[in-house]
């Protein structure tokens, strides 16, 4: 986000999700509150037309709704073994809140204060209802920890949780990152983790390149460039130095595997996002 504006990549996101619930077939990611959570007239819009795509928008779109799926599918995992706690950091306008129907699930929405101000004005115009499951935890990070927004907001520490943490990490420096991930198992050892990260430029084919420029550039324009990049390996040995036990990281062709196959629509991902998901 910018100074005192909710995040324009946030909203973006929200748009994609949304389109597909209308342009794609077979969904990967079935979300029934994307298109209220966009309001009216971004819904309609969606609905009017389908402008002509380019291959990297549509496996840009292909990875946002794979990472949705894959922290749920994660998540339900988590509630299987007894969680109640869900922390969802950085939700933008995600909606899983609303849709939570795991009895006995709290969930904690952790973001930047204006960020959700301007989705509660959301929920209001898409009319969408706020359960008591959710609770707001609104943390600004220059000012506070995670552990104090989350304790603030009723946590409970001595409980195990589950922590979805989707389209951050590009933008937060390397080192905080890694703060954030330790901190997150040493609330409790029992923790668990997903999240999405994205590899050097370096890896990438010259064609991926390419299309990671494009959207490098554009999240630049919006004033939330990119700026934290990880090797997947090195990334696993850091997590097992934390206390991480249970690591899986997922690439384009594992996410392709698990989410797109045998589809003739050509919605696949492949360019430099990866998933991940720890536990201790």
């Amino acid at each position: 986000m910018i100074g005192d504006q909710p995040s324009r990549t946030a909203d973006r996101v929200a748009l994609r999700r949304a389109a597909h619930q209308l342009w794609d077939s077979p969904l990967v990611f079935d979300d029934p509150l994307a298109l209220k959570i966009i309001g009216p007239e971004g819904a309609a819009e969606l609905a009017r037309s389908r402008p002509a795509e380019s291959a990297p928008e549509r496996s840009l779109r292909a990875f946002l709704v794979a990472r949705s799926r894959y922290a749920e599918d994660q998540l339900a995992e988590a509630v299987a073994r007894g969680v109640k706690q869900y922390v969802v950091l950085g939700a933008g306008l995600d909606t899983f809140a609303c849709r939570n129907s795991f009895d006995g699930l709290r969930v904690f929405e952790v973001d930047h204060p204006v960020t959700q101000a301007w989705k509660r004005m959301r929920f209001k115009l898409g009319e969408v209802s706020v359960p008591s499951s959710l609770t707001f935890a609104p943390v600004d990070f220059e000012k506070e920890t995670l552990a104090h927004g989350l304790d603030r907001a009723g946590f409970r520490a001595d409980q195990p949780a589950f922590f979805s943490w989707l389209g951050v990490t590009p933008y937060l420096a390397r080192e905080t990152v890694l703060q954030t991930l330790q901190c997150i198992i040493s609330i409790c050892s029992r923790n668990g983790v997903a999240f999405d990260y994205v590899v050097p430029r370096s890896s990438l084919s010259p064609s991926r390149r390419r299309a990671f420029d494009d959207l490098a550039n554009r999240v630049a324009a919006a004033g939330e460039p990119f700026v934290g990049f990880f090797d997947s390996k090195e990334l696993v040995r850091e997590l097992g130095k934390m206390g991480f036990a249970q690591i899986e990281g997922l690439g384009s062709r594992q996410i392709n595997a698990r989410y797109f196959s045998h589809r003739t629509d050509g919605l696949r991902v492949g360019g430099a996002g990866r998933l991940m998901r720890a536990r201790g």
